[in-house]
């Protein structure tokens, strides 16, 4: 990546009423509606460190590795998307215990500055949302 481009970074949050371990396990799922493994029409997900991830969906692909797996606490991985142009973004995911809750922060990194790439922010927003749901 050409380290003169601008880019930015999207943080989206969810207090979620679980215990940290059972929100990683279900981020994790491809049966949990709000994840992104879950709407796939096409879908290779192992998940597990340097395992790779592709899912497709009405013509689009997305598709990466993981990088950092930590139970119950941190997964990153690369996040590469036709909205990303195909350079490599990061995907951070947190999970902080709070009392019975679980405050879940998702942070999408290295992003090109522009429109298409800012879109991440509400898709990233209605994931979350629907994953919420879930609990």
């Amino acid at each position: 990546m050409d380290t003169n481009k601008k880019t930015i970074e999207i943080k989206v949050e969810r207090t979620i009423l679980a215990q940290p371990d059972q929100v990683y396990d279900a981020w994790l799922s491809s049966k949990t509606p709000g994840t992104p493994w879950n709407i796939a029409e096409k879908l290779v997900l192992n998940a597990e460190v340097d395992g790779l991830f592709f899912w497709h969906l009405k013509g689009t692909s997305h598709y990466g590795r993981f990088i950092e797996m930590e139970r119950a606490s941190r997964i990153q991985y690369t996040w590469v998307s036709p909205n990303t142009f195909g350079i490599e973004s990061k995907v951070t995911v947190t999970f902080k215990k709070q009392g019975n809750e679980t405050l879940m922060t998702l942070v999408h990194s290295d992003l090109p500055d522009c429109e298409p790439a800012r879109s991440h922010e509400s898709g990233w927003g209605y994931f979350l949302g629907v994953f919420l749901e879930q609990f």
